[in-house]
């Protein structure tokens, strides 16, 4: 939109869009509608305009003739004009949904032989699965993980709490070994059965089953987040639910 001394900032916003432009006063309706249409992506018959001051209530930008001049709506810096689309809804393009725009993919065969990808800067410095030494430092986490299950005496059967102390959730210990069906997680796991249906599962992770409780009473998690103890029931549902990643 070409500019002059007189033009106003003014916020453009529409169901797809939201931008910030600079308006006459001295154009028509029409004019203004024919310049919003690159903007919005709503063809100018179909618009219908209004502006919003502040908390004032939006007042409509119409007129039956459309070469009376937006002037005429004492148009202030930073207003908002809204640009509603009249079409029915199967009419208007979303340009907001990308899902059926079409993606690339790199074959995963191709991308193992690129030499400026962050899997060749790994094999390069040798990190991750490419150090020699991962295999020893794995088994050396696996070995960890039982010891703190040893140490904390986490046993099926036992009543145990969820830490840290604010997750406030009890249960009784359901399973305690490997779960595979959880990506990328190696050492034991501890399947808890819990009070209230505060959880993930009911004790089962992809259809294999680990133990059996009510929907939404099972859970997965480390043994550092495990305490044993003559715990009782709680008769209240905690409203401060813990709900990170670490639990499946």
């Amino acid at each position: 939109m070409a500019s002059t001394s007189h033009d106003i900032p003014m916020l453009i916003v529409s169901d797809s869009s939201s931008s910030e432009r600079r308006i006459s006063p001295s154009w028509s309706i029409a004019t203004l509608k024919a310049k919003l249409e690159p903007v919005t992506g709503v063809p100018a018959r179909s618009q219908k305009l209004s502006i919003k001051i502040g908390s004032q209530a939006a007042v409509p930008i119409e007129s039956a003739d459309e070469s009376v001049e937006v002037g005429a709506w004492k148009l202030q810096a930073y207003a908002e004009i809204r640009v509603t689309d009249t079409r029915p809804p199967g009419l208007r393009e979303n340009y907001t949904d990308v899902s059926a725009v079409e993606k690339f993919e790199l074959p995963q065969s191709e991308y193992e032989t690129r030499t400026d990808s962050v899997l060749a800067y790994k094999r390069a410095n040798k990190l991750g699965r490419f150090d020699p030494s991962a295999p020893e430092h794995e088994q050396q986490k696996v070995a960890e993980a039982w010891k703190e299950v040893e140490e904390r005496d986490v046993q099926t059967g036992k009543r145990c709490r969820l830490l840290p102390e604010t997750d406030n959730r009890r249960g009784t210990v359901g399973y305690v070994g490997l779960v595979p069906e959880i990506p990328g997680a190696s050492g034991p796991w501890v399947g808890v059965k819990l009070d209230e249906p505060t959880g993930k599962n009911d004790g089962s992770i992809s259809g294999k089953r680990y133990f059996s409780c009510a929907p939404k009473c099972g859970v997965f998690v480390r043994a550092a987040r495990v305490e044993i103890g003559d715990f009782s029931v709680l008769d209240d549902l905690d409203d401060e639910l813990n709900d990170e990643d670490e639990e499946f």
